[in-house]
Order: C-alpha cells, then structure tokens, then sequence
C-alpha cells in the first residue's frame, strides 16, 4: 500500500473539506478495509479529522459492511445511530435517527480496493449533494492508484 500517498492526498483534501463552516464535512475517517484478508495486520484507522474514532467502535462498524445487510439493521459512529436511505455499488448513504440537529445529518460511506471512507455531513439534500462530491473527489483520488 502506499502509506505516503495516501497520507498527503489525505491532508489536502481533508484541510479543503473538513472541518470549519462552509466546507462539506463536519467529519470524515478513511478505514483500512479488507475484506477477503485478515484484519489484525493494520490498524483500523488509517486517517481521521474532525472526529475520534476508537477502533474497539470502529470493529463494530466493520462488521456490519461485512455482514451486507444495510438495509435491516442500524450502524452506529461516534454516539450518532445511522439508517441506510440509498445503497449503490461501491458506496451507501444514511441518515442519523438520533439528532439534536434541526436539518439533520448524515453519512457517505465509500469503498475502494484498500479502505473505507466514513463522511459525516450536517444538513439536507444540499448539504449531501456537497458531501458526496467531495467523498468522491478523495475516493477518485485513491482509486487511481488502485488503493
């Protein structure tokens, strides 16, 4: 894999798309995803700002992509319960059913051949718009290198 690849193209976009008002992110985690391969060989979490994932959480949430049963169960990140709305190919989207959150918030969650991009957006249609362009702007990125 190619650690220092991953960890610039990782620090540019995450300084353009994470973070304070106006960008598209409140939070974003990029996981170590593997899973044809064994899971103790790397650590869970290979990037992560805006958020702070344990990975005792995180094995939870791994196992629940594994399992492939989006639509009938509920996934969890940080203190946030998600709901699966849409499912496509190589990424599915959600929605937080326990919000304090007027407009809501949600979760854009994509996979490459080596990782799994968890974003986290706060708002509606337009703010998920903008979420999913720059989720795959970074997942594009990856992809080219075949990560």
């Amino acid at each position: 894999m190619e650690l220092g690849f991953t960890h610039k193209a990782w620090e540019k976009w995450a300084s353009h798309n994470i973070g304070s008002s106006g960008e598209p992110l409140k939070a974003a985690m990029l996981l170590n995803y593997d899973p044809t391969g064994p899971s103790r060989l790397l650590s869970i979490i290979a990037e992560q700002r805006g958020i702070v994932g344990k990975p005792v959480e995180l094995v939870s949430f791994l196992d629940y992509v594994k399992r492939n049963n989006l639509p009938g169960e509920c996934f969890v990140i940080g203190s946030n319960q998600y709901m699966v709305t849409s499912i496509h190919e190589s990424f599915f989207c959600a929605r937080c059913v326990n919000t304090s959150k007027a407009a809501g918030e949600g979760a854009i969650v994509m996979q490459t051949a080596a990782f799994l991009l968890v974003a986290l957006y706060e708002g509606s249609i337009g703010s998920a718009t903008r979420a999913m362009v720059a989720a795959d702007q970074f997942v594009w990125q990856l992809s080219r290198r075949n990560l």
